[in-house]
């Protein structure tokens, strides 16, 4: 963005201050913020922009507890960590079914939650028969019943067969049907039921299945325990269907402004797009109280 473009955003970022709740900590040890990646941080063309990285980076410096919290596997996390300087910090993967914490560019696994995917997976092939299904491979990248649309999947992406997809127990199971739209998906979790797993649907066709009670505002809970940080005290941005409990969890939930109506009415505030860096706003206001 140019000079006049930052300016900008620091007004609108003044102005954001007004919506912000009065008991919010200022930026500091005493405010948890948690970060979407894809369609808040991150456009869908994978851009990064210089006022985001910035705002995290100052909010990182201040010692706030900046926690990613994302539908992305470990593989596809950490290199958006690494863009953002984010280390020895706290990150939340796969919808809440994975726990990370970052050390110096390396991470350490600290929970892992999974569940039994063969019933669910299989009721589901019934249903859609030309559906392509994804176990993540915890450390590896994932194991798939048939290659999945370039650049959809990250780390090591290996074919299998259906049983062998669904032997083991799983962090969470992906759905990938590109005939299919997002309302499609949202008829058939109507239509069939789905017992003892949560779910979660994607911006494109494309079904996130995790076990039941687990979301990423599960995991943003029991972090925010062991940091100490207060029930009041906690911020969330994020754009997407499994975001949903998170903004209700947090104290200041912010829908981004391209967010789906069903989004944005869980939110307290609605920011700007991911175009017009609506995270960075946000961010911004935060760091000015």
């Amino acid at each position: 963005m140019s000079g006049t473009d930052t300016t900008a955003l620091r007004e609108r970022a003044a102005h954001w201050r007004t919506q912000v709740p009065a008991g919010l900590p200022p930026a500091g040890p005493d405010l948890m913020v948690a970060l979407d990646i894809d369609g808040t941080l991150l456009s869908h063309d994978g851009e990064l922009t210089a006022e985001v990285r910035a705002a995290v980076a100052e909010l990182r410096d201040a010692a706030a507890h900046v926690v990613l919290a994302t539908g992305r596997s470990v593989q596809g996390t950490l290199p958006v960590a690494r863009q953002l300087g984010l280390s020895d910090v706290p990150a939340v993967c796969s919808n809440g079914a994975v726990c990370l914490a970052l050390a110096g560019g390396d991470y350490e696994l600290t929970d892992v939650v999974t569940f039994d995917p063969g019933p669910t997976v299989r009721l589901l092939r019934e249903e859609v028969p030309q559906a392509l299904f994804a176990v993540e491979d915890l450390g590896r990248g994932f194991k798939v019943t048939a290659p999945f649309p370039m650049g959809e999947l990250t780390g090591e992406v290996e074919v299998v067969s259906l049983e062998e997809l669904v032997e083991a127990p799983a962090t969470r199971v992906t759905v990938r049907a590109p005939d299919l739209s997002s309302e499609d998906f949202h008829d058939l979790v109507q239509r069939v039921g789905l017992h003892g797993v949560g779910y979660a649907v994607g911006w494109s066709a494309w079904l996130d299945i995790t076990p039941e009670g687990i979301s990423k505002a599960s995991a943003l809970e029991m972090l925010r325990e062991r940091l100490g940080v207060e029930a009041g005290a906690t911020v969330a941005i994020g754009d997407g269907g499994n975001d949903l409990e998170m903004l209700d969890w947090a104290a200041h939930g912010v829908a981004m402004g391209q967010a789906a109506p069903h989004v944005t009415a869980v939110a307290d505030a609605v920011t700007a797009t991911i175009e017009e860096d609506g995270a960075a706003v946000v961010l911004r206001a935060l760091l000015a109280r």
